[in-house]
């Protein structure tokens, strides 16, 4: 390939990877172009480019995986280059090859490469010819059902059913038995199609306690090819990631070098160009290191590549721009070295208490730890994010609001940095999981580097039980709700001497009360002002008294604390470097006649589509029995009966959009005998 001059670059993508582009463009004096949909027209990522051009539509579908609006776009503003981030059209082999058509640069692998390791099935085989390891499985093209069924029990359960066109944890069931087989292909299929296409599927043994290990590989277009290393990746939910890391805990020197060895050859047979991910599935060996297989190959940037940069020195970005341009790989592989831990975490818009079901809404708050915005810096902290504070979690994207990446000399500094990291996070307005990523950081399993992919269930009671960390105790809460309402009383008072609610009477203050709902409970909070920085708090029996120190510093009997309060009408969220509180201040009269009873209707949970209706009208259901599939944030969600009942109307058909709350189907509860 001949070099060729890159000077303005068109991202095919949206949030914090179209951030990364621009300010690696910038500093190499690049301009670039933003394409957006109209959810996204002020986002974040937007306002970081040079220049924007609207594809319209909300779904991907309708913007960011129209080809051909972005090549459009890419001509009409003369970009010589597109970056395809990753998602969207990343892994398209034929957006490749019309970008290629259209006289543009891809930033990224040839079509072949794409198309190549596009296929799971195709890819195996193609790595088995390489000499890369495999784990025992069918991997044919022919999908019929007596066959596939016929090949699980020759694997043997438990195993794993996966799409074979997919990625990014999408398209992926794990089976126990064989009674299990025949649903769980039905639901990988329906996900396959929607999300790839394609309903064929590969089946593998399930590797026990397995490790999630992948090799970042870089090929250029002159026949060289390093590896920068590796990444765990094993920590993860619904076979998505949720804390990567960098390196492998644990792995040797001489296995390091042998599956970065086994990654280049995976790379070189598909003639690979540019930075791309060798996936492996690693389990305990005899030798007391791990034996690997292979996974797959993401021909793309991963979400996770800041760890590998943290740890390397180097800018990823920057090296596929130059690698697109034509120019050889910058660096040799002795040349190339481990420099400390590097943890990333991914900040989602999500419940993990309702099975990580995606949320949306405003985020009405969305304040970070002092950080650099894109290399890490003296003190270790990195954050990626394509979103702002008084911006939206739309249901048309991925629910992941920013990437939190910390560097330390050990793994036990990085997690000491990382907890202190997560600890100054505050969002509210949508549901997170950053208290979640504190106390996973935290539990026995990931602090003693005990890793597996099933380390969030091994944990469970640890990470969702009532005795979980991070909590804030009620009086400290309730403490910080007060200083927050007299402090924002004082400053109203400050301007209009009349509207002062400090409760003063002639004769001493007033004791006020305040009836504050956490969880499933409700409890009162007495407050007596006893001078302008004191207040007697009482909760129960107990008595405590509050100093008020400042605008965000009080103490509770003594004991000073740092917290930050945020209201939002009856919501309060409290933060502290002990933990975090969200509750509501409860006001009985405020809701009176809303208690109207909702029995008889299921509702969605979140805005999304009806994928399909497991029962019928007129269909007697047991409690917990799966009722419907509902897709949203590009995921399968599975709604469940509440209670024993009878469907009495499904109100929905196949295919349609739901907004949230929307009734799906109408369940009537069974008449107990007299």
């Amino acid at each position: 390939m001949t070099q060729q001059e890159i000077r303005k670059i068109l991202i095919a993508n949206r949030g914090e990877i179209a951030c990364r582009v621009a300010a690696t463009a910038r500093r190499l004096a690049i301009r670039t172009v933003a394409v957006h949909s109209d959810v996204d027209a002020r986002a974040r990522f937007v306002a970081a480019c040079d220049e924007a051009v609207s594809l319209g539509g909300a779904a991907p579908k309708d913007s960011y995986l129209r080809q051909d609006k972005i090549i459009a776009a890419a001509k009409a503003t003369g970009a010589d280059a597109i970056h395809p981030g990753y998602g969207f059209l990343s892994e398209n082999a034929e957006f490749a090859a019309a970008c290629a058509q259209a006289g543009l640069v891809f930033i990224g692998p040839p079509a072949s490469a794409i198309a190549a390791m596009g296929l799971k099935a195709e890819s195996k085989r193609l790595m088995e010819a390489a000499g890369v390891p495999l784990v025992p499985g069918y991997h044919g093209a022919e999908q019929d059902f007596d066959l596939l069924a016929a090949e699980a029990e020759r694997i043997g359960y438990p195993l794993m059913i996966k799409a074979s066109a997919g990625g990014g944890g999408k398209g992926m069931r794990i089976v126990e038995a064989h009674e299990d087989f025949a649903e769980n292909l039905a639901s990988c299929q329906r996900e396959a199609i929607a999300s790839f296409g394609s309903a064929a599927v590969l089946i593998e043994r399930y590797v026990q306690r397995p490790r999630h290990i992948e090799i970042q590989v870089f090929g250029d277009s002159h026949g060289n090819y390093v590896y920068l290393f590796e990444r765990d990746c094993s920590v993860q939910r619904r076979h998505q990631k949720v804390l990567e890391e960098a390196p492998a805990p644990g792995l040797g020197a001489a296995r390091r070098r042998e599956m970065g060895e086994a990654a280049i050859a995976a790379a070189r047979a598909v003639g690979y160009v540019g930075a791309g991910t060798v996936e492996f599935i690693a389990e305990p060996a005899a030798d007391g290191d791990i034996d690997f297989y292979f996974m797959e190959m993401n021909t793309r940037l991963q979400v996770e590549h800041p760890v590998t940069e943290a740890i390397t020195g180097l800018d990823l970005v920057e090296w596929q721009i130059r690698v697109a341009a034509g120019e050889p790989l910058p660096l040799h592989q002795d040349e190339l070295a481990i420099g400390g831990h590097a943890i990333e975490a991914r900040i989602c818009a999500e419940n993990p208490d309702n099975d990580f079901l995606p949320a949306t809404g405003r985020l009405d708050v969305f304040r970070l730890p002092e950080h650099t915005a894109f290399a890490v810096n003296g003190n270790g902290v990195r954050v990626d994010s394509g979103v702002r504070e008084g911006g939206d979690i739309s249901p048309f994207y991925d629910p992941m609001i920013a990437k939190l990446i910390v560097h330390g000399a050990t793994r036990e500094e990085a997690l000491a940095r990382l907890d202190a990291a997560l600890a100054q996070t505050h969002i509210v307005g949508v549901a997170n999981n950053v208290a979640f990523l504190r106390r996973t950081a935290a539990c026995r399993s990931f602090a003693q580097a005990d890793l597996d992919t099933a380390l969030i269930r091994r944990e469970h009671d640890a990470l969702f039980g009532s005795e979980r960390p991070f909590g804030l105790p009620f009086a400290v809460t309730a403490g910080a709700i007060v200083a927050h309402i007299v402090q924002a009383e004082r400053a109203l008072a400050n301007a209009d001497p009349w509207s002062h609610r400090d409760g003063w009477r002639i004769g001493g203050p007033v004791t006020r009360r305040l009836l504050i709902e956490h969880g499933e409970t409700a409890d009162t909070a007495a407050f007596t002002p006893l001078d302008r920085d004191s207040i007697r708090l009482g909760i129960g029996d107990a008595t405590h008294l509050l100093t008020l120190n400042g605008a965000d510093d009080i103490a509770l009997d003594g004991r000073p604390l740092h917290v930050a309060t945020y209201r939002t009408g009856e919501l309060f969220s409290v933060f502290a470097g002990s933990g975090s509180a969200a509750v509501r201040l409860a006001d009985p009269l405020a809701h009176a006649g809303e208690a109207e009873t909702e029995a008889g209707r299921l509702t969605a949970p979140m805005p999304g589509k009806v994928v399909a209706f497991l029962v019928e009208a007129g269909e007697t259901v047991a409690k917990g029995q799966p009722l419907a599939v509902m897709e949203a944030m590009k995921m399968e969600h599975t709604i469940k009966a509440p209670i024993d009942g009878t469907v009495s109307e499904l109100l929905y058909g196949i295919g349609d959009q739901l907004s949230e709350g929307a009734e799906l189907l109408r369940l009537e509860p069974l008449q107990k005998a007299e």
